[in-house]
């Protein structure tokens, strides 16, 4: 028998196709992000040694899939989950244009929660690499964390390494860049402050780059101390070409440094952004300056290398105060190169009043050598030159306080 229909009723037919799921309300994608959190966070919170299926497992029961959503704005989610302003956001859509849910970029900042980092680092980190909103937590970013713990990183390092390296951190090969990178630099505080200034350490070849260029300059008499230091004052040392790395050499062995001596990585250091041309150009510019002859330049540069990185402002200043107003000569100062490394403003021309005055008051022997007053400490410049003279000259420390601040008294007073 057919079935009996109720009146005023009738039986619709059941479509042959899969009626999509409504999108998820506010309310629920929010108890599906902290459910995320708390997960990721058992998982970085356990043992290193963690099996990655169980790690896929906890990942998928974190992140139920979503089935596309007509109505999502990629441009939208961006600026009300992941903090961008509207301009940030419409650059990085572009980039995320394939997106249909928000169900990747909810799983990977479930991910950045779980790993503490701040709502101002995650907008950051969208707006250099928006294409981190699409990585693969369970197959990439989790394996990363836990190869990296294995390294002895703390997750809080961890953290930070993911804003400084962006892009890097989403490809598995910055655990062997890792591996290499932390015993070389001795801290992961050192590695980071070179990170924090390009990230291309991450992104160079290892075998056929950075390791070669380590070699190399190992081969010149560098320890390893040596390299990390010069990496913190030129990031881009490291991923340079072998080319670069051998002209830096030429050009600090021309400059009267030879390899292996201990000036030598100071050397480096000074010569490394300057051409041939601009250490000729520089040079020249000394000797005008100072009126030294080829082998006094010669002594200077060989002595402190980073003359040659001084301004031709700051160079000629420097030469009329010591010579014109101090009244030192040229060779004086070309066997003494330290004193071009102080500032003018700050250490020069403060003590310079404080033992000139010293000297016409009586208080200080007239042969007391200016360039010793310079080269002490403050603390100890304080002690021999100020603090004897608080009765005799009691507006001293004053005059020399004020000196320092650029606010030099026309005359030092004297009661």
């Amino acid at each position: 028998k057919r079935p009996r229909k109720s009146s005023g009723s009738r039986i619709r037919p059941r479509p042959s196709f899969p009626i999509p799921s409504p999108p998820a309300p506010p309310r629920r994608r929010g108890a599906m992000l902290r459910l995320r959190r708390s997960l990721l966070s058992q998982i970085l919170s356990s043992s290193p040694a963690s099996p990655i299926s169980h790690l896929s497992r906890l990942i998928s029961a974190a992140a139920p899939a979503v089935s596309p959503n007509p109505s999502f704005a990629v441009e939208d989610y961006l600026v009300s989950t992941c903090g961008l302003t509207r301009p940030q956001a419409l650059k990085a859509s572009a980039k995320l244009s394939h997106l249909k849910s928000p169900s990747k970029p909810d799983a990977v900042l479930a991910f950045l929660a779980g790993l503490a980092l701040s709502a101002a680092d995650v907008a950051a980190l969208v707006v250099n690499d928006p294409l981190f909103l699409c990585a693969k937590v369970e197959k990439t970013l989790a394996p990363i964390v836990i190869g990296l713990t294995a390294l002895g990183l703390s997750h809080s390092e961890i953290a930070r390494l993911v804003s400084l390296s962006r892009a890097c951190f989403r490809s598995r090969s910055i655990l062997s860049k890792l591996h290499y990178y932390l015993p070389l630099f001795g801290s992961s505080e050192d590695l980071f402050r070179v990170l924090k200034r390009g990230a291309g350490l991450l992104s160079a070849d290892l075998e056929r780059v950075v390791k070669p260029n380590s070699a190399f300059l190992r081969e010149c008499g560098l320890s390893d101390c040596d390299i990390v230091k010069l990496c913190i004052a030129r990031p881009w040392l490291l991923p340079s070409s072998m080319e670069r790395i051998r002209a830096m050499v030429a050009h600090a062995e021309g400059i009267g440094v030879p390899r292996g001596c201990k000036m030598f990585r100071h050397a480096l250091h000074a010569v490394a952004p300057l051409s041939k041309e601009k250490i000729t150009n520089q040079v020249e510019h000394l000797k005008k300056t100072f009126m030294w002859s080829d082998a006094e330049v010669g002594v200077v540069v060989s002595k402190h290398p980073c003359v040659l990185t001084g301004s031709h402002q700051m160079l000629q200043s420097k030469s009329e105060f010591l010579i014109s107003e101090v009244g030192l000569e040229p060779t004086y100062i070309a066997h003494r190169p330290a004193l071009l490394t102080y500032s003018l403003e700050v250490r020069l021309r403060p003590r310079h009043y404080v033992v000139k005055f010293l000297k016409e008051s009586g208080l200080l022997d007239r042969g007391r050598d200016y360039y010793r007053a310079v080269m002490i400490s403050e603390k100890e410049f304080v002690e021999k030159f100020i603090c004897p003279h608080k009765e005799a000259a009691p507006h001293l420390a004053e005059d020399y306080a004020a000196a320092c601040r650029g606010e030099v008294p026309s005359s030092f007073r004297f009661t």
